[in-house]
C-alpha cells in the first residue's frame, strides 16, 4: 500500500477509545511504521478474511441480489 498514489487515496477518520490507540501506536512504532500504514495493513487483512469466509460470502450475495432488485424498482 505504500506505493500508492496518494491523489487515488480518501481520506478517513476512525475514533479509538485511548487504549486501543496507544496500543496500536505502540505496534506501529515496533513495527517501524507509521499509524496510518497499520491500519491500512489491518484493513487489508481484514477484507482479505472477509473474501475467504463463505458465510459472509453468502450474506453479501445476499445483499448485492436485494439491492439489485431495489435499484431496479427505481429505474422502473
Amino acid at each position: 500500500m505504500s506505493g500508492a498514489d496518494p491523489t487515488s487515496m480518501k481520506a478517513m477518520s476512525v475514533r479509538l477509545p485511548e487504549e486501543k490507540a496507544a496500543e496500536l501506536a505502540a505496534i506501529a512504532r515496533t513495527d517501524e511504521m507509521p499509524v496510518s500504514e497499520a491500519v491500512r495493513l489491518a484493513i487489508d487483512n481484514h477484507i482479505a478474511a472477509r473474501r475467504e469466509d463463505k458465510e459472509f460470502q453468502k450474506r453479501l450475495k445476499k445483499r448485492l441480489e436485494e439491492d439489485r432488485e431495489v435499484l431496479e424498482r427505481l429505474t422502473e
